[in-house]
Order: structure tokens, then C-alpha cells, then sequence
């Protein structure tokens, strides 16, 4: 079915709570596992298509935030969605309870116990009305950076669309298209303070009345981060600043070469060559077609994917006034549907959107074969090595997409994966600083998220931007503020990421197959097994940044000429 075609209606609450209740004394009164698992089966149809609704509203309400009838939908989603999990959570404290828990085991797997586990522990009725009122900050935030109308080139754009200016190869331009950024974010700056600040505030009350030291843990536990913990993050990160830092501080030295410059400036990081940077041929709809192409090319399944993709209209893509920021892939359960949502603004990133995406739709779509919908995904570390392995295994498509500037792009990408891996471990290591210390004011908020940035990215020189040479940048980070504690998995998928394309470089279909492998067990199996099963070696193993760091320094010199 299309997307425009699918109907909504504002999800039953009372039939829901009645419908659990029911669900929750029929699996208490079954006198087997195999009866117990088939009342598991209902409760998952139930919570797919509550799952559905609420997804389908989310979808319509980011495609124009204007609309008042999708707002108001989504603020009784952000009212109701921690009643509706009262409701499951009693449903899973049966089943965790279960009497036939070994056999069941057989049926469902040992993860999805380990799993409600996780779950029981980061959730209690006593923290719904904590729960309802971080979701409207959430929302509300999104909303404020989605009402952003600044004038730039003699246009009106917003966030999304100023991206292009931001990586222009006129100097200028990239400068002037950062200030006003920063302008906007200076105008809305105590708005976004005390947002965040009621959000940290929020979900440390949250952590504490669960019985956690800080949020940090229950961040973690709610990201179904089932096989480490922050101890291993921590070595993570170590290893970035210890072996990745210096190689890209060398790499950034030899861009400002290219660029003409003595050094980096903050509007200089993210334009790599003097005449710009990589950008793709065609509009979207040529992309989408050449997309099409790649994808029959790549592998029957990944064919059969993106038509099911196209014949249903399963994407938005351009940017336009009222649409919320960024970029995602969402699912759809009820009609076995994922959704790919952009906001294309005609820089190399509109490609690097949608093979990114593309790649977390694909698992989705891979997934419909699994039993239970609840293990169809893994866990975000897992998911995200989906989305950005995707990215890379498209290199010998580039041509399509970018034309004579795909060995531009080559470099480009290769450069931009590295670059990011650093910032994204400072985003982590920034809201984990303030779940840990959540008394800190918004003043020493910034000065901490300029002291990291000097560890993660000391080759940028901020100069006098406003806004961001105050240490402002976290604020435009929407992760930090609607996905706390998240974007460390883009890192650990980013490397991993980088392992497979390592593997392609010597035997593309080889790689892609143990690729699939990884896609195909959806949420079976736990991140560290993901990895492993794949022959790959785990992110925070020690040694295992300065190995990759070697061979990309190696084949990059191809390009030093």
C-alpha cells in the first residue's frame, strides 16, 4: 500500500488497557509454552498496529510540523505512548515470571528474555507523568529548530536547506551561512538552555526514582545495549583520541593545503576541496531512478527491495518550509513497510542520506521473515552498521550518482567517515559528562562542550562565530537533546563499517555476502555476536582503531597527488 494511502486513527487507549489486560491473564492462565508463545504473537500483532498509528502520525506530522491535526495527533502519541507501555510492561512482567520459561526459551530465544529484562528495569508507572513531559520537550524542541526561516542568498531556507551554503566552496558564503546559523540558535539560545536543562533534570529524576545512580545506565538499558557498558565506551573513546585524532589532525593539515589556507577554520571542516565538494548529478527523482539501477546491479534482494520501495512511495525526500530536520528511516509494521524520510538540499550528503537509509530499510525489509517483530531489530549499534555499511558497499555505483566526480566522492566519503567518528564519540562523551553532572549550569554546559571539542577535533579554530565559539554547538545536535545517550552506535557502526568496506576492497561480494549474513539475523543475536558471526573485530577491542587507521592512511595516499 502507499504511504499516502495508508488510514489513521487516533489509537484507542481504553481498548487498549483492556485488550492487555486480557492478554496478560490469558498468558498467566496457559497451561503450556506453546500456549504461552501464541499469546505472545497476539500481544506483538497488538503492539504493531498501536506501533503503526503512532508511527504514521510521526512520519505526517515530520513532513509538515504546520499541521495542526498531525501536532495535535503527535502530542496525545507523546501523552499516552507511556500509558500504553504501562500496559505492556505488566504483560511482560508475566512473561518474564513464566513457569515454562525454559521451554518458551526454545520458541523465543534467550535474548528476548535478556531483553524484557532490560526493559522491566528502565520503565515503572511511577515515572510516566516524567515520561509525558520529556516528550513534550522533545517535540518541542524539534519543532523550534524546524521553525527556522533565515535569509541566505537572497532566499528564505531553513536548517536543512542552509546545509548547502555551509559546505559552499566560496569562503565566504560558508562563513556567512555559519553565522547566521549561529545567529538563529544566539536568538533561540535561552529557549534551548532551558530546555535541555528540563530535560537532563528530567530524565535524572527518572533514573533516580528507577533506582539508578544517574541516567547514564538507564540510557543504556533502554537502548537495549544487552552485551556492554559504558566502561567499554570509555575504552572506545580512548582509542579514537590516542590512535584516530593525530592521523585526522594530519589529514586536516593537507585539506587546508588543498584549500589555501594556513589552517582549519570552523566553517573550513566540512568543504574538502577548493572547488567544492563532491555534489550529485541529477534531481530527485533521477537519483531515486539511478538508485533503482544500483540496487538490481548490487543483489536480487536488494532489487526486490527498492522496487517495493518505489511502488509504494515509501520516501520523502526534498526539503521544504515546515518539515522537521535531518534525516531517518522508520517502520511501518502493520503493512511490513519501511519509511525513508530526507530533507535533500543538493550537496554529496542527499546520496550519503539515501544509501544511509536505504540501508536501515533494507534490514527492515529483510526482517519481515523473523517471528517475532520484537526481535527483527537489533540493537542501534547493530542497526546503524546496517545504514552505514549500505553506504560504503555502493562505492562501485558512484559513477551514477556523481558522474566524473566519483573519484572525488571516493576521497570525500573515506575522509567525511573518519572525520565523523571523533565527533560523534565527543557527543557521547558530552552527554554523558551531563548525565553525570547534571547540576552543571548552561554556562559550564558549554564551556565543557568546548573543552571536548578541543580533545576530539583540536585542529578546528572557531574563530569568532557566534554561538559556536561559546561552546553553543550541542544545541544543534538533535540527538542529544530527543535520543539521549544514542549516538556513540553511529560511531561503533561507523568502524565496523569501515572493517567491511576494508574486506570489499579485496573481494566486494565476498564482503557483501557476510554483510548479509549480519542483515539477515535482524535482532537475534546481540551486537558482539552481530560482529563476530560477520568475521569482523569489535570496535572497542583494543588495537582495533589503529589497524584500520593504517590501511585507510595507506590507501588514501593514492589520492595525495
Amino acid at each position: 500500500m502507499k504511504f499516502s494511502e495508508m488510514p489513521y486513527n487516533r489509537p484507542d487507549i481504553a481498548a487498549a488497557e483492556k485488550k492487555y489486560t486480557e492478554l496478560t491473564e490469558k498468558f498467566q492462565n496457559s497451561t503450556s509454552a506453546q500456549e504461552q508463545y501464541q499469546v505472545i504473537l497476539e500481544h506483538e500483532k497488538m503492539k504493531n498496529n498501536l506501533d503503526t498509528l503512532s508511527t504514521i502520525a510521526y512520519i505526517r506530522n515530520s513532513i509538515n510540523t504546520t499541521d495542526k491535526f498531525y501536532e495535535d495527533e503527535m502530542a496525545f502519541v507523546d501523552e499516552n505512548s507511556p500509558v500504553v507501555e504501562e500496559y505492556i510492561q505488566k504483560f511482560y512482567q508475566a512473561v518474564a515470571q513464566t513457569s515454562y520459561k525454559e521451554d518458551l526459551q526454545k520458541l523465543t530465544g534467550e535474548l528476548f528474555f535478556t531483553n524484557i529484562e532490560l526493559a522491566l528495569k528502565s520503565f515503572s508507572p511511577a515515572i510516566i507523568g516524567l515520561v509525558q513531559k520529556e516528550n513534550a520537550l522533545v517535540t518541542e524542541y524539534e519543532k523550534l529548530l524546524a521553525s527556522a526561516k533565515i535569509e541566505m542568498d537572497g532566499k528564505t531556507v531553513n536548517l536543512s536547506q542552509l546545509g548547502k551554503y555551509t559546505t559552499s566552496s566560496d569562503r565566504g558564503l560558508r562563513k556567512e551561512a555559519w553565522e547566521k546559523a549561529g545567529g538563529f540558535f544566539l536568538a533561540n539560545a535561552k529557549r534551548l538552555d532551558d530546555i535541555y536543562a528540563e530535560l537532563v533534570k528530567n530524565r535524572t529524576e527518572q533514573a533516580k526514582q528507577l533506582g539508578y545512580q544517574n541516567y547514564v545506565q538507564l540510557g543504556y538499558d533502554r537502548l537495549g545495549r544487552n552485551c556492554y557498558g559504558p566502561e567499554e565506551v570509555k575504552e572506545y573513546r580512548k582509542q579514537i583520541v590516542q590512535d584516530l585524532v593525530p592521523m585526522i589532525t594530519e589529514l586536516k593539515k593537507k585539506q587546508a593545503q588543498r584549500l589555501g589556507q594556513p589552517d582549519i577554520k570552523f566553517y573550513d571542516d566540512n568543504c574538502l576541496f577548493p572547488d567544492g565538494n563532491p555534489t550529485p548529478q541529477g534531481t530527485t527523482q533521477e537519483l531515486i531512478d539511478d538508485a533503482k539501477k544500483m540496487y538490481h546491479e548490487m543483489n536480487p534482494l536488494t532489487g526486490e527491495f527498492f522496487d517495493f520501495m518505489t511502488k509504494n512511495e515509501l520516501f520523502d525526500l526534498e526539503s521544504k518550509a515546515g518539515k522537521a530536520g535531518g534525516g531517518y528511516c522508520t517502520s511501518i509494521p502493520d503493512y511490513q513497510a519501511p519509511f525513508i524520510f530526507s530533507n535533500f538540499n543538493g550537496t554529496a550528503g542527499d546520496v550519503e542520506v539515501l544509501t544511509h537509509e536505504a540501508g536501515h530499510a533494507f534490514a527492515d525489509y529483510m526482517s519481515q521473515n523473523i517471528a517475532l517483530r520484537e526481535e527483527a531489530c537489533p540493537t542501534m549499534d547493530g542497526a546503524e552498521t546496517h545504514s552505514m555499511s549500505m553506504e560504503l558497499f555502493s562505492r562501485p555505483w558512484d559513477k551514477l550518482f556523481f558522474g566524473d566526480q566519483a573519484e572525488k566522492f571516493h576521497q570525500y566519503q573515506l575522509e567525511a567517515a573518519l572525520d565523523f567518528i571523533p565527533y560523534g564519540c565527543l557527543v557521547d562523551h558530552f552527554q554523558t559528562e551531563m548525565y553525570e553532572h547534571p547540576e552543571l549550569t548552561p554556562d559550564e554546559r558549554k564551556a565543557k562542550w568546548l573543552e571536548l571539542e578541543h580533545l576530539y577535533r583540536p585542529w578546528i579554530d572557531f574563530e569568532d562565530i557566534p554561538f559556536f565559539s561559546k561552546g553553543g554547538g550541542y544545541q544543534r545536535q538533535h540527538h542529544i537533546y530527543s535520543f539521549p545517550l544514542y549516538y556513540i552506535d553511529y560511531c561503533l557502526a561507523q568502524t565496523t563499517a569501515l572493517e567491511f568496506w576494508s574486506a570489499s576492497e579485496k573481494d566486494w561480494k565476498e564482503a557483501f555476502n557476510r554483510y548479509l549474513t549480519f542483515v539477515k539475523a535482524g535482532g537475534t543475536k546481540t551486537y558482539v555476536q552481530l560482529v563476530k558471526s560477520a568475521g569482523l573485530e569489535l570496535p572497542f577491542h583494543q588495537g582495533c582503531i589503529k589497524k584500520l587507521c593504517e590501511e585507510i592512511k595507506e590507501y588514501l595516499k593514492q589520492y595525495e597527488k
